[in-house]
């Protein structure tokens, strides 16, 4: 008899223990999440052009705004408030579908009208039109890339009034301190399926050791890990959650290159940077060294450009130049690794022979850039560094890889920009966030994240 009481217990011990694990790993509703961010946005607006782009911007207005669709990790357009779409003319018309019995956070029905005169904001320059409960967009020639584009958060659609834009997504403002925080609250009408969370804050211009600081004391659940971190971090115990090298660290000059003899001197600077010890020493082995625009990754050849220093090479290229002026390169003061990144490069350059001078101020002629890539879709990333280079993007949009190549070639022979690394991106959260993960473009999967309880 004891034997069979002895039994009965382990078996439901057993029982207990596993109910118990269970019930720890199912999802559950309640709780505020807590994120903590560098960066400082002036605006909520997604299609507010005045706002710095970064990827936490990305991250709060996919919180609470949807784009006509989205891409999945393996870079495929899937439909999101459009269910369907197809191209005409050559892919230069592109109707989409949207989908039915989705409304605003006011309670609005999504429209076609709503829609189309969001994307208008957002992009001035395009044609779109309204078909019964869809929209047309006419382009000026053919565009394959056209819905990878409107997968960009900046293309979300938002209905806009005197106050904040409103959006549909899985949550909506409740509070907005300019600049300082953001308090969200779960939309109990989303059409997806109200989020587990039943609301978020957001705290701004947090530095990085603060935002470290405050997840070891428990104020926030979630926080960005600066790059030379994010190794010492991770031998601390954290869970650290990194992106593909989605962001391009770059030299961007101001201006054209006036004579030969200045791009005899650049060729010189590109020649001089030594890579490899930077990425040693101030990345701390984080990031890929690169001589391109596009990560290896999207591209696949990235390997092509050469990124060693050749000092015998710089100081030839820069023998060619009898007077050698003084070129001012600046860089974010915000951003504690950027002076000793920008230090290193003007060492490096006075080696070859240049004189480079720092400053934090607005204008320099050489600007030390983190340059968010907008897309996982290459001919969107190269259109946006070709626009911050101020030099005209690729038409020849094509799926060729020579094509991709070629534009490539063309933006790096304008010398105006030296790629220097392709840098990931990187998140810490407390052990009680659950399902939550970082996608290759460095956006956060943030609509069924929960807490579990952090009691015993």
């Amino acid at each position: 008899m004891r034997l069979i009481v002895w039994r009965w217990l382990a078996v439901s011990s057993l029982l207990i223990a596993a109910l118990a694990l269970q019930a720890e790993t199912r999802p559950q509703y309640g709780g505020t999440l807590h994120i903590a961010v560098h960066a400082v946005p002036t605006s909520l607006d997604p299609a507010d052009s005045l706002t710095a782009n970064s990827f936490a911007g990305r991250n709060i207005t996919l919180l609470m705004f949807e784009t006509l669709v989205t891409t999945d990790d393996s870079n495929r357009v899937r439909g999101l408030l459009a269910t369907s779409w197809q191209a005409s003319s050559g892919n230069a018309r592109w109707q989409f579908h949207l989908r039915h019995n989705v409304k605003f956070h006011d309670g609005t029905a999504l429209t076609a009208e709503i829609a189309a005169a969001s994307l208008r904001i957002s992009n001035p320059s395009w044609k779109v039109a309204t078909d019964g409960d869809s929209l047309v967009i006419e382009c000026d020639g053919p565009d394959s890339e056209l819905p990878a584009e409107l997968a960009q958060s900046r293309n979300a659609i938002a209905k806009r009034s005197l106050d904040n834009p409103i959006g549909t997504g899985p949550f909506h403002i409740v509070d907005w301190q300019l600049g300082k925080k953001l308090t969200l609250t779960a939309n109990e009408d989303y059409w997806r399926g109200r989020p587990f969370l039943d609301g978020i804050e957001i705290e701004m211009g947090k530095s990085f050791r603060d935002q470290l600081t405050a997840l070891e004391l428990g104020r926030v659940d979630l926080v960005e890990v600066a790059l030379e971190q994010a190794h010492r971090v991770s031998l601390e115990g954290r869970r650290i959650v990194s992106s593909a090298p989605v962001e391009l660290l770059a030299l961007v000059f101001t201006r054209d290159a006036q004579a030969s003899e200045e791009r005899s001197l650049r060729e010189a600077l590109a020649l001089s940077i030594d890579r490899a010890s930077i990425r040693s020493v101030l990345l701390q082995g984080s990031g890929q060294a690169t001589g391109g625009v596009l990560p290896n990754w999207m591209s696949g050849y990235d390997f092509v450009f050469s990124t060693d220093a050749d000092l015998v090479r710089a100081r030839h290229a820069r023998e060619q130049v009898r007077t050698i002026p003084t070129w001012t390169l600046g860089y974010d003061g915000s951003d504690p690794v950027a002076r000793l990144l920008a230090d290193r490069i003007a060492l490096n350059g006075k080696d070859a022979g240049l004189a480079l001078q720092l400053t934090s101020a607005g204008t320099s002629d050489i600007r030390l850039m983190r340059i968010p890539l907008p897309s996982a879709d290459p001919w969107i990333d190269i259109a946006e560094v070709s626009a911050i280079c101020r030099i005209p993007p690729a038409k020849n949009k094509s799926t060729s890889i020579e094509d991709l190549y070629a534009a490539e070639q063309t933006l790096l022979t304008a010398q105006r920009i030296i790629p220097l690394f392709h840098l990931p991106v990187s998140y810490a959260a407390a052990p009680t966030l659950q399902d939550w993960n970082v996608r290759p473009d460095g956006t956060l999967t943030m609509a069924d994240v929960w807490l579990r309880s952090s009691k015993p």
